[in-house]
């Protein structure tokens, strides 16, 4: 499983263990679905994270920075992650222009995320 895979699953997986299902054993919704169902609701993304935050213990820009959204997730945030994740998401950049990149980065999850059944605010992806 790739790194964004992994980012949907702690995102998707955090928004289905708020909302619980009468169908889904406590195994099966660790192991939640890459994306929404279709004709589910969006997952609220703000919502999610914004409670990830909340008990963070640490104050973490995660709607602008990659890194900070990778160590809420608990994540691996290195550089050599970052680059992974470039690649997994066809960034055509140089991976040497690491700020360029990590402001690519951020805004190419949240629009993924959008893609996939996340509720994003437009700013987050623009």
């Amino acid at each position: 499983m790739g790194l964004f895979s992994t980012i949907m699953s702690k995102i998707f997986g955090h928004a289905e263990a708020a909302t619980p299902s009468t169908t889904a054993a406590p195994a099966e919704a660790a192991a939640a679905p890459a994306a929404a169902a279709p004709g589910a609701a969006p997952v609220d993304v703000d919502a999610v994270l914004s409670g990830l935050a909340a008990n963070a213990g640490q104050p973490l820009n995660y709607k602008t920075s990659i890194v900070d959204l990778l160590k809420l997730l608990g994540l691996d945030s290195s550089l050599q992650s970052r680059k992974e994740l470039a690649g997994e998401l066809h960034y055509s950049g140089s991976t040497d222009d690491t700020a360029t990149m990590n402001v690519w980065l951020i805004k190419q999850v949240y629009a993924e995320l959008a893609k996939n059944g996340g509720k994003v605010p437009a700013d987050w992806t623009h």
